[in-house]
């Protein structure tokens, strides 16, 4: 009869609970699918007495997570502490060298850490497994090492961060303010006291360095990422959006480009028609573009104990089971350092809003500075700021600037800020111009 396989938890949150009850609840049906019990018997958290969401009772408690780590009785350590340097660094480090299989949903460990963990997982012929750090229970981080190991993959994009997500569609639905979701969001749970990792955009870029590995061979690098977040976002983007056929969302971009790896986080627009532009709320979702599948796109939870909890437990079942691939897909050693794309070089269509003054000359002004990039306009949107079309002969709003939407023909990074700095050096608008990227799905 094959011995049970020994646990041990650093972690007791909303997560690491959940684990325990997950694993507790499925045992019988654990054993049957992976062929051999699965025991919790170790647990560490900070705060012994604390009232928890679990039945830890029976289990032996251990104060130091990097005692628990290295401790003879586990055969696996699940580190679910968080933060990208110690106790977690540390306790997943002695594990690993005491020879035990990791499983972590720490994407801030992966994303500064992950090249050099996953080294030495493989010098140990351990594992290494982290299918709960992106995108919460959704199954994203298999599909890329995994189910398509036979594909070449050309991009993978997704909504990676669901408080994002949630004040998006909030203001669209809604026709709320960025600050006003972003109070109800904290008042549901959904943000931090402090936001700004979620909105401007840190949690994705994290998330989207290790699946930029997992897809395309490269070493974990969050550094190489373009980011921005959503607080610039404003209902009247979102409703100007809405009259084009796009929704504006969070987006986690990688692409495979002749000039390296693009790798960026920003508002984007996408059509309305598509399927990422459908998920809305807290939910998650990610595209994967490759080769023999063409385009999938896995939807879900991307937060919350239990989804995150069937991630980590869907790891212990693989080492339950004897599976064990290398951490990101290929030996570390041979994860390239790939050329990093600038984002200058980047090319798409772009949405860009301008509060134009409104006297002789000044769209004469703003065409000729696009023009001179070789900057093609799609469209032209001109309204009064209540949203009224401009007929000019408004006496009332005529010293008022003239909000103006432009839709651009594919064109590069580079030329829409240089044609943007001209427009605002000839002082033919008011404030600073918006642009939004249009990703094609």
């Amino acid at each position: 009869m094959v011995a049970p396989l020994k646990v041990g938890v650093a972690g007791l949150g909303t997560v690491g609970a959940s684990v325990v009850r997950l694993i507790e609840r499925q045992r019988e049906a654990l054993q049957a699918r992976c062929g051999r019990a699965i025991e919790i018997v170790a647990v560490s958290a900070r705060t012994p007495g604390k009232q928890r969401d679990a039945e830890i009772g029976a289990m032996r408690w251990v104060a130091d997570p990097i005692a628990l780590a290295r401790d003879p009785e586990i055969d696996v350590f699940v580190e679910l502490i968080g933060g990208a340097g110690d106790p977690a660094k540390g306790a997943v480090e002695a594990a690993l060298t005491a020879g035990k299989s990791v499983i972590t949903a720490n994407k801030a460990l992966l994303a500064r850490h992950g090249v050099a963990l996953a080294a030495l997982a493989e010098k140990q012929h351990v594992a290494l497994n982290f299918e709960a750090a992106v995108a919460g229970g959704i199954p994203i981080v298999k599909t890329l090492r995994e189910g398509l190991v036979g594909n070449k993959l050309a991009r993978i994009y997704g909504i990676l961060n669901g408080t994002c997500n949630y004040i998006l569609t909030r203001m669209e639905q809604d026709k709320l303010s960025f600050a006003d979701c972003l109070k109800d969001a904290q008042r549901l749970g959904y943000a931090e006291a402090d936001p700004t990792f979620d909105v401007e955009g840190h949690d994705t870029a994290q998330k989207l360095s290790i699946l930029a590995s997992l897809a395309f061979g490269t070493k974990v690098d969050p550094d190489a990422i373009y980011v921005e977040g959503i607080s610039s976002i404003t209902p009247a983007d979102l409703d100007a959006a809405d009259e084009l056929g796009y929704r504006i969302k969070l987006l986690g971009v990688a692409v495979a480009t002749e000039k390296g790896i693009e790798q960026r986080v920003h508002p984007t627009m996408v059509r309305k028609d598509s399927a990422i532009a459908q998920v809305m709320g807290v939910t998650n979702a990610v595209t994967v573009d490759a080769d023999a599948v063409h385009a999938i796109t896995l939807v879900g939870p991307g937060a919350g104990g239990m989804a995150t909890a069937s991630a980590v437990v869907s790891d212990i079942g693989d080492i339950a089971r004897g599976v064990r691939t290398p951490p990101f897909g290929r030996p570390a050693a041979r994860l390239a350092v790939s050329e990093k794309a600038p984002m200058q070089r980047h090319e798409g269509g772009y949405y860009i809003r301008l509060l134009a003054l409104d006297r002789p000359g000044t769209f004469a002004t703003i065409a000729q500075c696009l023009a001179e990039q070789q900057i093609s306009i799609e469209s032209i949107v001109q309204r009064h700021r209540g949203g009224r079309p401009h007929g000019g002969d408004d006496p009332a709003s005529a010293a008022e600037p003239v909000p103006v939407i432009l839709i651009t023909y594919a064109t590069t990074e580079d030329a829409v800020r240089k044609a943007l700095a001209a427009v605002e050096r000839d002082r033919v608008i008011s404030g600073a111009p918006q642009v939004i990227r249009i990703e094609k799905n």
